[in-house]
């Protein structure tokens, strides 16, 4: 195969015409019901997105090094089982804190006790997001491969990731926050059961991840 020339801004582009079409798609099952959490938000987009920029970072220093073992890499099962395993872990941190809440309601460190692992579990399903394999992340790691450096070869992953991270964070920080604060307010009665389901429904998805039944 002919090696592939890719520049920052070249893979930039391509990384925003992802993120601007499948990418928010495919993370609309996993962030969305996290939204129904109070006090989420940017709170949930920040550590979803870092995670998604050190995965494809990281995939395009292992490209730059040992050439197509990074396409293997993001070929295999590693993504469903971090994907799956973090959104698993999410989920329980929805059920957990909702829980903790309802023990001891005035005693916050409780309750922060019972959310802790959720930034973690965001971050992990972030890199499980950037271990999915798609067309535009293919040919980025093959000019990271033809760069034969693990710096340069970050840099376009880095670059990849910033364009697919720009229209997500924004459409999920922004919009999608601000909808999920409105139905919050207007059926508050039913926040505790929201926010309880929503954790069911990603201990649900994570486990059919795990399992290979959907790959995002």
């Amino acid at each position: 195969m002919e090696p592939v020339a890719l520049g920052f801004f070249a893979a930039l582009t391509m990384g925003l015409v992802y993120g601007a079409g499948a990418c928010n798609v495919a993370c609309l099952p996993y962030l969305g019901p996290v939204f129904l959490h109070e006090g989420s938000g940017w709170r949930t987009v920040v550590p979803f997105s870092l995670g998604r920029l050190l995965g494809y970072a990281s995939l395009g220093a292992v490209a730059g090094v040992a050439g197509n073992a990074a396409t293997r890499l993001v070929d295999s099962s590693l993504a469903a089982w971090l994907l799956g395993g973090a959104t698993v872990l999410a989920g329980l941190s929805l059920v957990r804190g909702k829980q903790g809440c309802k023990v001891k309601s005035s005693d916050q460190s409780v309750m922060r006790r019972a959310v802790r692992p959720l930034p973690y579990a965001l971050f992990a399903m972030g890199a499980g997001m950037a271990f999915n394999p798609c067309l535009p992340l293919g040919t980025v790691l093959l000019a990271a491969a033809a760069t034969a450096e693990a710096g340069a070869g970050a840099a376009l992953g880095l670059a990849f990731g910033l364009g697919a991270v720009v229209v997500p964070a924004i459409v999920f920080g922004a919009l999608v926050a601000r909808f999920g604060a409105q139905v919050r307010a207007h059926v508050a009665h039913w926040r505790g059961r929201l926010e309880t389901g929503a954790g069911v429904s990603l201990i649900a998805l994570g486990t059919v991840t795990l399992l290979g039944w959907i790959k995002p």
